[in-house]
This record gives structure tokens, C-alpha cells and sequence, in this order.
């Protein structure tokens, strides 16, 4: 690794509202933002490692002691040799920092095997959430804004509240929209076929994680013909997705800090191209550092990219970069975000180690 110095830093960034994670409250975003200097420091790159209660196993204090402990050991050299057993997260962080830095040092984009991007503009879905009013006015906002896909919440408590919802949606905006619902893994199979029985046919375009028991996603979509998509499967289960019928899959959604790290996140981008699903990056209420690595990942991973989970910065106070990242239209301008989210306000963050290697 062409580094001499190692920097780490500590965040934490008020969320706009209170977030509930898995039945986690949290009221602010905390993380470690990781500098790499290279010889005769001309060049510096970050990562973020960024655990989120509720999401991950690892807690930040962890995360942090185990980043720690494997720069004492100053024994990695390049994403691809990492030591085993890293936690996602800090896997992430690491990765990211490193291919920054080699990109910052040979002046040029990432490029990773096997994938050209094609397009710079990455489109974003919009977050719907709340009773049927105010998803209809949050629609109705980001559609005049440029949204054309959206993601609402289901809820196993209250299945009546999507439904009418949905069907709210579909008499406002037809198929002018795609929308795409996440159950995150909290219905059974009845529930989810009595569900289904009382949505509009052909109104959502998938559903991410319907079922309790992921393994019976193929028997779903024999009955509903209404596709999944992956998420929450794809790092407790990984095996599932090559036993789940490809025909029932849609997409798979793709959380690189929580996969295990950009190259996981690349393998599954890989999978989805090779099996005609989509790729959609999705982010855990990180900062721009990451928001704008993982747009030019999206750009970098499909001919043309998925509408993607990149729109949190927006329940974000503010942002670490000293250009706040922001979408045009719903839309992602990857290569500019990408160079934008190199340039970190220091001001944010507070510096609690520094390594010479």
C-alpha cells in the first residue's frame, strides 16, 4: 500500500428525525472516517468504517479495536490481501481508503475487473414511510423533483396501512412510477399471499425480503408471479441465493459495509449482470464519503445501473464532505460525485490517532 501515515478520525452527525433500525432508536450517525497519506504526503484518501446499531454485529467501539489492532500489524498491502475475519465494516473502510488513495495518487477513476462504466448518472429511488397521507405528499414532492421510483416500507403490524397506500399510488401515478416494497423478513407465507391477494395486480415492480423464512421466496412467486429481491439473505445466508429460483428474483440489494466489503459487493454486481437482476447499491445512513464511492460503484457495476438506495444523505444534519452530497433530478452524477467525495472537511471530524507505517 502506497501509504506512510494513517490518520483516524471520529464523527457523529445529528439525523434530520429519529431513525428506528430493527427497533433501535438512534438519534445521531457515528462513525470512523480512516485518512491514508502517501510518502512526502501529496496525497491523502479516506474510508469510512460505520457500523449502524441494529444493522450490524459489531458495535463502532469494536470496530474500531479491531481496525486498530490490524494497523499495528502492519501486514496488508492492497484491498485484495486484507487479513480473514475482518468485520464488514471495517473491511469497507479499508477498501475504500485503499482504492482512493491509488486512485488519487494515479490521478484517474476507479476501475474495477470486468466492468466499464458506461453511464455517469446513477438514478435514486425516494423512501416513502408514514400513513397513506403523507407517503402521498412525500410521492408527490419527490415525483415533482424527478423520482420516478420509489420504496415503500411494509410493515407486518400493519399491513393495512400499505396496502391502501399502494393502491393510493397506483390510481395517482399508474405506471409513470416503479414501486418497490421492503417487508424486511417479517411476514410468513400466508400473510404475505393474503397481502398480495389485495394489492393491484402488476402495481409493484418486487418486494425485498417478504418472507420470514427466505427459502420459500420461489413457492411466493409461484403463487403471487410478484418477484423478490435479496438483501437481508445475502450475509445471513448466502448460500440461499443460488437454491432460491432465479425466475422468482428481481434484484439484489446491495449494502457494501454490511456484505463484507466492496469486493462482496462486487462479486454479488457480478451475479446480478451474469443473471439479468438488478444491482442496487443501497447505503446505511452513511456520509458522502461513502454515498459517493458506492455511486461510482453502481456506475461501474451494470450498462445501464438500477435506481438506488443513495438518497440518506437527507436525513443527515450535514454532510463530512466540504461539497455536500446532492442529487440533480434523482439523479446520481457519479464521476463528480466521485471526486467531490475525496474532499473531506476536517472541520467535522475529530482526530484520535495517528500511525506512521
Amino acid at each position: 500500500m502506497n501509504a506512510s501515515h494513517i490518520i483516524l478520525y471520529r464523527y457523529a452527525i445529528p439525523f434530520t428525525e429519529p431513525i428506528t433500525v430493527k427497533g433501535q432508536r438512534l438519534v445521531q450517525r457515528e462513525g470512523i472516517v480512516l485518512a491514508l497519506k502517501s510518502p512526502g504526503e501529496r496525497h491523502i484518501a479516506y474510508g469510512e468504517i460505520a457500523p449502524l446499531p441494529g444493522l450490524h454485529h459489531e458495535t463502532l467501539q469494536s470496530a474500531e479495536a479491531q481496525l486498530v489492532a490490524v494497523l499495528a500489524k502492519h501486514d496488508f498491502a492492497a484491498p485484495g490481501i486484507l487479513p480473514e475475519g475482518l468485520f464488514p465494516s471495517v473491511r469497507t473502510g479499508l477498501e475504500m481508503a485503499m482504492i482512493n488513495l491509488e486512485a488519487t495518487i494515479s490521478g484517474t477513476l476507479p476501475v474495477f475487473a470486468n466492468a466499464e462504466p458506461v453511464t455517469r448518472q446513477v438514478p435514486l429511488n425516494a423512501l416513502l414511510f408514514g400513513d397513506t397521507a403523507l407517503v402521498m405528499q412525500r410521492a408527490e414532492k419527490y415525483f415533482s423533483l424527478g423520482y420516478r421510483t420509489f420504496k415503500l416500507k411494509v410493515a407486518a403490524s400493519n399491513t393495512e396501512n400499505a396496502i391502501r397506500s399502494i393502491n393510493e399510488l397506483h390510481r395517482t401515478f399508474g405506471d409513470r412510477i416503479a414501486l418497490r416494497l421492503d417487508a424486511n423478513q417479517s411476514l410468513s407465507l400466508d400473510e404475505a399471499l393474503d397481502f398480495a391477494e389485495n394489492i393491484p395486480r402488476g402495481s409493484i415492480a418486487y418486494i425485498e425480503e417478504p418472507l420470514k423464512e427466505a427459502e420459500l421466496i420461489g413457492e411466493f412467486y409461484a403463487k403471487t408471479a410478484i418477484h423478490s429481491a435479496l438483501d437481508e439473505t445475502l450475509w445471513q445466508n448466502p448460500e440461499l441465493l443460488y437454491k432460491i429460483p432465479e425466475a422468482s428474483l428481481a434484484a439484489l440489494i446491495l449494502k457494501p459495509n454490511r456484505l463484507g466489503g466492496i469486493s462482496a459487493a462486487l462479486h454479488f454486481a457480478r451475479y446480478a449482470r451474469k443473471h439479468n437482476l438488478l444491482a442496487v447499491f443501497s447505503s446505511a445512513f452513511e456520509s458522502g464519503i461513502s454515498l459517493s464511492f458506492y455511486a461510482w460503484l453502481a456506475a461501474s457495476s451494470a450498462i445501464k445501473p438500477a435506481a438506488c438506495g443513495l438518497d440518506t444523505s437527507r436525513y443527515l444534519k450535514h454532510d463530512l464532505l466540504e461539497t455536500p452530497f446532492v442529487a440533480e433530478n434523482a439523479l446520481l452524477d457519479s464521476s463528480k460525485l466521485y471526486r467531490e467525495g475525496m474532499k473531506v472537511n476536517q472541520r467535522s471530524l475529530r482526530r484520535t490517532s495517528l500511525w506512521t507505517l
